[in-house]
């Protein structure tokens, strides 16, 4: 059951909609890094797209009928989209769900401080990550500051050609002997992980003209830049959200232009496809009601009031049934347990350098397109979502109708890891939850790389799905 590479199918055409929506994705994941800025680049193109605020829907009593289609957001980290189906909500919805977080550094609440004539920023970094792979490369600064007034600052450092960066620094191998010798987990440890911003103090003259001595006046000139250009002091960091991102625009990766290298493609990749797949179906006529859920905090287990194990998604669609006429717990019990979902989420490509951890016959390939996984979990698939046969039987259906490219795999060899993902969660109610998403190569890595072919055939997949 071996699968060929995808680009072996394709026309001119195809290889035309391909680079298209390569160019695309390239341009939406460099100017989107955090889950704040996905969230609000979705709903902008919700609107776009013709989908109302459901919060305005229910300020206005207004009543839902097929072919209507609404946004909602929580806290502006997690975005659902609905357009209903001819069906009623009861008999099921096709859903597709992403996360939009990505492993990256947080920057601490008091971060701030001087060292030898050096500024920093403490962080605590976010998910899975390799610490040593997060040193000497060029970092920017995402989020916001909000202020004790009730504004909120949106900060971006370091994107544009004319902004600084940071960096966190390392070792230089000439006294590295010691440092050499240590397990790659503890060669750079978390605390050690801490941004570098700054090397030139701050000079106050007296009356003479001559300089004045200061306390820590390296962080105080940081602190100066900071409240010039954003108005913001050093207790702003209290209730600050800023994250720490590699800096730079993702590229096409080989000679070939075949690939993506950029950061956050886990999950960016499946969830940048699932929102162009539901927008894609905007102007159809859906049988099922099509659902696109994008939430937060998923690589640090879901948590929070953003991410999946939340109430947002069960509340969203509560409130959706009832200005569609079908409200009533029970008839969202109902709802939710025909439903169906592809739980939009990255998978382990094969690597030849790695090829020890992996098992080929079972394992996902860059360029053979749209990858599920059936269970996903470790150590005898704990934490896993483990699909029915008879759902994998649709789907392959669903996939081979619409003549999208399909492979399936597991998360590496038995015993070598492994991983979860969002799918138990709404698996909970009694839906049809499978994992389906897009192969990477270096995953959780500051840079990861996937295929073209492989997002062209998982917007393809997922629009098919949704049409199903």
């Amino acid at each position: 059951m071996e699968r060929e590479s995808a680009w072996k199918r394709y026309d001119e055409d195809q290889l035309a909609e391909l680079e298209q929506l390569g160019a695309s994705y390239i341009d939406f994941i460099s100017e989107n890094k955090t889950e704040r800025e996905f969230a609000a680049a979705a709903i902008r193109s919700a609107e776009a797209a013709g989908y109302e605020s459901l919060d305005n829907a229910i300020a206005a009593g207004r009543k839902l009928v097929s072919g209507d289609k609404v946004w909602a957001t929580m806290r502006g980290k997690a975005v659902i989209l609905v357009q209903l189906g001819a069906r009623p909500l009861t008999e099921g919805m096709n859903i597709l769900g992403a996360h939009i977080d990505s492993p990256r550094l947080d920057v601490k609440q008091n971060p701030l401080y001087e060292s030898n004539d050096f500024a920093f920023l403490d962080t605590h970094y976010y998910g899975g990550i390799k610490h040593y792979q997060w040193v000497t490369i060029p970092l920017a600064l995402h989020g916001v500051v909000a202020k004790k007034d009730g504004s909120v600052v949106d900060v971006k450092i370091g994107e544009d050609p004319e902004d600084p960066v940071f960096c966190v620094s390392d070792l230089l191998i000439h006294l590295a002997n010691q440092q050499m010798g240590k397990k790659a987990n503890e060669v750079v440890e978390g605390e050690a992980l801490d941004i570098l911003v700054g090397n030139r103090p701050l000079v106050v003259r007296n009356d003479e003209g001559e300089p004045e001595e200061q306390k820590e006046p390296v962080k105080a000139f940081a602190l100066k830049l900071l409240n010039e250009k954003y108005g913001v002091e050093e207790e702003d960091f209290l209730s600050a959200e800023l994250e720490v991102v590699p800096a730079g625009r993702a590229r096409d990766l080989g000679f070939d232009r075949s690939m993506v290298l950029g950061y956050g493609q886990d999950d960016s990749v499946c969830a940048y496809t699932s929102l162009v797949a539901q927008l894609a179906v905007a102007g159809d006529e859906l049988d099922r009601t099509g659902v696109c859920v994008l939430v937060d905090k998923e690589e640090i287990g879901s948590v929070g009031a953003t991410g999946m194990a939340s109430q947002f998604f069960e509340n969203t669609i509560a409130e959706i049934m009832e200005l569609a006429g079908e409200g009533g717990m029970l008839p969202l019990r109902r709802a939710l347990a025909a439903s169906a979902m592809l739980s939009s989420d990255v998978s382990a490509g094969l690597d030849p350098a790695y090829a020890s951890v992996f098992e080929p016959k079972n394992s996902a390939y860059l360029g053979r397109g749209l990858v599920f996984n059936k269970y996903t979990g470790a150590r005898g698939k704990s934490g896993s979502n483990d699909a029915r046969a008879e759902y994998m039987a649709r789907i392959r259906k669903i996939m081979d109708d619409a003549g999208v490219q399909f492979q399936t795999c597991e998360l590496g060899k038995v015993d070598a890891g492994g991983g979860g993902t969002i799918a138990y969660i709404p698996a909970k109610y009694g839906m049809d939850v499978i994992d389906s998403g897009v192969a990477v190569l270096s995953m959780h890595s500051p840079w990861e790389a996937t295929s073209k072919a492989d997002i062209y055939e998982a917007e393809r997949g997922y629009e098919a799905f949704l049409r199903a």
